[in-house]
């Protein structure tokens, strides 16, 4: 499946959600791309968008391989496989899980201001991003979410490769996710319009939402 561009992933996916209206979901994007995918679901099925912010940890000599994670509370959470295979510990990653906490701060403060953080206990919550590839990170956030002693945990998705996706079934109440390709090198593949989002255009996405009830 192709996506023209990170709204329409959204649309589709919200209509797969559809069962889920009228539930006051809360409804989370992870920034920067799942933004535009959550404020899609939450224009077709209401309740309240917000993002979650973890952070992926890298190898200090290869940041795009995920050695660790940040939670939005700061925890951090070891990728065990990747620390084995590399003979490396937490205390080596101690520079990497600073900054990674630092970004967090920087970016919750950038989005959310001093808005005090939305009621998660006993609620529905539906967590986006515009796609996975090991979802470490993405597990991550499940994590926070599961701590906080949600209702329902929702993994709304528009791509993930196929051993990701059975990993990630496994964390959450209900997976859906549009497609799951047999061949994936990267979640921009599956997109026309990949572009980046800026910090600016997240936070208009998210004060938008607000205006409409959030």
């Amino acid at each position: 499946m192709m996506f023209a561009n990170r709204r329409e992933a959204g649309e589709k996916l919200a209509r797969e959600l559809l069962h889920h209206q009228g539930q006051n979901p809360l409804i989370l994007g992870i920034p920067r791309g799942g933004v535009p995918i959550a404020r899609e679901i939450h224009e077709l099925l209401g309740g309240e968008l917000d993002v979650v912010i973890p952070r992926k940890v890298g190898l200090p000599w290869h940041r795009e391989l995920a050695a660790g994670a940040v939670t939005m509370d700061g925890s951090f959470i070891l990728n065990h496989q990747v620390a084995r295979g590399h003979g490396i510990t937490e205390e080596d990653l101690a520079g990497e899980i600073d900054r990674a906490r630092q970004e967090i701060r920087r970016r919750m403060e950038l989005y959310r201001g001093h808005r005090p953080l939305p009621v998660y206990r006993g609620r529905t919550v539906i967590l986006t991003d515009d796609g996975v590839a090991t979802g470490f990170t993405m597990r991550a956030a499940l994590q926070d979410l599961r701590e906080k002693e949600v209702g329902q945990l929702v993994l709304a998705l528009p791509v993930a490769p196929a051993d990701t996706h059975r990993v990630l079934q496994r964390e959450v109440d209900e997976l859906v996710c549009l497609s799951v390709p047999a061949v994936f090198y990267a979640v921009g593949q599956f997109y026309r319009d990949f572009s980046q989002l800026t910090d600016q255009e997240v936070i208009k996405i998210l004060t938008a939402g607000r205006r409409d009830g959030s």
